[in-house]
């Protein structure tokens, strides 16, 4: 079809600058890679196919993520020779969108704006310029007299310039929309300068040729933020936190305090939420409607159903239900399930657990390996020793259970339903249904005991 794209990605390079063994490219941007930002954009925009440019043997082909092909640029410089590598893909026709790897936060409306363009202008070569930058190191954009592109003057030696046209503010922002068997025959003609085949040179060989070479100018100066050291990374890692909380914010959901909040690119957030100060949320987070999370609370692959509260707590891999209260100051571990109302409260450690509907453990404890059941209350300092050594063994509680403060429950061990345990119980026997586990000494009262101590005591 007509108004079908293909995108081409420069993502080859090791980013030396980066000081770092990552390939550039593959460095995280809010959690995900910086080119899987410029992935995102390009198949949000509408990019039939999405291709990416690597060299052999840098790392980038074995991090990017399912779908995507790939190009493998085996010789020459510069970004001519990069996009040469998919020539064979360029001389069978259509457009191609080029985008570079190392700009995260390409938009896909810019990239579609840009693809409207080059559709309206009837152009064989669209590039997009802008004039909200400083110009310094920027190829400066040559205007024909009808508005069309002439040719891009690079600055790398300003000295070189004349400067006439090194006083032009419109400059190359280095996105680009070619249709692919012109280029092809255009960069075939571009010599090498410095060892390197500039695709800008292309241009005035294309208008030279006939062909229309058009721009688009835009105010978006993110998308032209490109990353080469570990400075502009976080100045990008800052717009784009701040690209997602805007999002979210604009789907209902609120932010107390949006500079001291972090946020991956794979967390998902439902309307009538808040957001309070110090929060992380990282990976696969899920956060249901309703919910108040934080101050000062780090989710990682969490889910959370509605209408939860997650005050000062850490949250790893685990599930809770809805209207389930955590915290203050909980740790729930990988596996975890807090079923709907139930209560884990202030220093309590739960691991790979399910806890019961409406079943609540306030305080001081840790619940490991357990299954509790609905509406039991377990009380402070309880503990599941589910650690015999060699092996981890399963405790299981019933429905509505008690336990008495300072409780041991030696696993594997069954308490069940409608059971107690007495206070200060280590229980290494299964409880049945509604009776009492108590397992302590017997207390004794020595009488007299502080007075034959006083007087034992040396002077």
């Amino acid at each position: 079809m007509a108004d079908q794209f293909s995108v081409l990605i420069m993502a080859a390079g090791l980013g030396t600058r980066m000081r770092s063994e990552l390939p550039k490219v593959l460095h995280p941007v809010a959690g995900k890679p910086m080119v899987g930002w410029v992935i995102d954009a390009a198949r949000a925009a509408g990019a039939v196919d999405v291709v990416c440019i690597v060299r052999p043997g840098d790392g980038v082909e074995e991090g990017l993520p399912d779908g995507v092909s790939v190009e493998r640029q085996e010789e020459g410089e510069g970004t001519g020779s990069a996009v040469l590598a998919a020539r064979d893909r360029l001389a069978k026709g259509g457009s191609f969108v080029v985008l570079s790897g190392d700009h995260p936060l390409v938009s896909e409306d810019l990239i579609a704006g840009l693809v409207a363009t080059h559709r309206s202008e009837r152009a064989t070569a669209t590039l997009l310029t802008t004039k909200e930058l400083d110009p310094a190191g920027y190829g400066r954009v040559v205007r024909a007299a009808d508005g069309s592109v002439d040719r891009i003057v690079e600055t790398k030696y300003p000295d070189r310039v004349p400067p006439d046209e090194l006083a032009i503010r419109e400059v190359n922002v280095g996105t680009y929309v070619f249709e692919g068997p012109q280029l092809v025959d255009a960069l075939g003609q571009v010599e090498a300068i410095d060892g390197e085949v500039h695709l800008t040179e292309a241009l005035p060989i294309l208008s030279a040729n006939g062909a229309r070479v058009a721009a688009e100018e835009t105010h978006d100066t993110r998308s032209a933020m490109g990353v080469n050291s570990r400075v502009e990374l976080m100045e990008v890692e800052r717009l784009a936190q701040r690209r997602l909380i805007e999002d979210h914010a604009r789907n209902g959901v609120t932010f107390l305090s949006p500079e001291t909040t972090t946020i991956e690119a794979g967390v998902e957030i439902a309307e009538e939420t808040t957001i309070a100060q110090g929060v992380t949320l990282r990976g696969a987070t899920r956060i249901g409607s309703g919910c108040e999370v934080g101050p000062h609370s780090t989710l990682i692959d969490a889910t959370l159903g509605k209408g939860v509260s997650v005050p000062h707590s850490y949250l790893l891999e685990c599930e809770v239900g809805n209207e389930a209260t955590i915290g203050p100051f909980a740790y729930l571990r990988p596996g975890t399930v807090v079923r709907e109302k139930a209560k884990i409260g202030t220093f309590v450690e739960v691991k790979n657990s399910d806890i019961g509907s409406g079943a609540k453990v306030p305080h001081l404890s840790y619940i490991g390996d357990a299954d509790v059941g609905e509406e039991s209350n377990l009380g402070a300092s309880t503990i599941t020793a589910n650690y015999d050594g060699k092996k981890k063994h399963r405790t299981k509680l019933g429905k509505r259970v008690k336990t008495g403060i300072h409780t041991s429950l030696v696993a594997p061990l069954n308490v069940g339903d409608g059971a107690y345990t007495g206070a200060g119980s280590a229980i290494t026997e299964n409880v049945p249904d509604d009776a009492l586990g108590i397992a302590r000494p017997r207390q004794t009262n020595i009488e007299g005991y502080a007075e034959r101590a006083e007087e034992e005591s040396p002077e």
